[in-house]
């Protein structure tokens, strides 16, 4: 069975990239807003990865990262952040909730595919150990 990712971005076009990128090796399901990614993981959904843009039409800033990574259920979820904002703001935003990987709009498709692998793949290597 192939792994899911949660997509959230309020572009459509966004989306569909990520969508036709990810969807080979992954089951890749997208929300418009924060309200419609947190409705579809109050459904008892757990992704293997959650990929966010920082700014959602439904809330501030940053709000749904920050809501993802303090929260019991969803904190072990590996993020992978998307954002507009200056770089810097976002590495130290990042840091701070502990998220590993961001990406500058415009990103790299290519690239945005490379860390989703290798954060799986850490994800996968990091549960065999626990599980030994």
């Amino acid at each position: 069975m192939k792994k899911q990712v949660l997509a959230i971005d309020d572009s459509k076009a966004i989306r569909f990239l990520l969508q036709t990128v990810l969807g080979k090796d992954y089951q890749v399901i997208t929300a418009p807003d924060g309200s419609s990614a947190m409705y579809w993981l109050s459904k008892k959904n757990l992704p293997d990865l959650i990929i966010t843009d920082v700014q959602l039409p439904d809330m501030e800033a940053w709000e749904l990262p920050e809501q993802l990574s303090t929260s019991g259920l969803y904190k072990d979820i590996p993020m992978i952040v998307l954002s507009s904002l200056p770089k810097n703001e976002t590495a130290s935003k990042c840091l701070q909730l502990g998220i590993s990987e961001s990406f500058t709009k415009p990103f790299n498709p290519i690239e945005l595919l490379e860390a989703v692998n290798r954060t799986l793949q850490y994800k996968s290597t990091e549960a065999s150990v626990q599980a030994s």
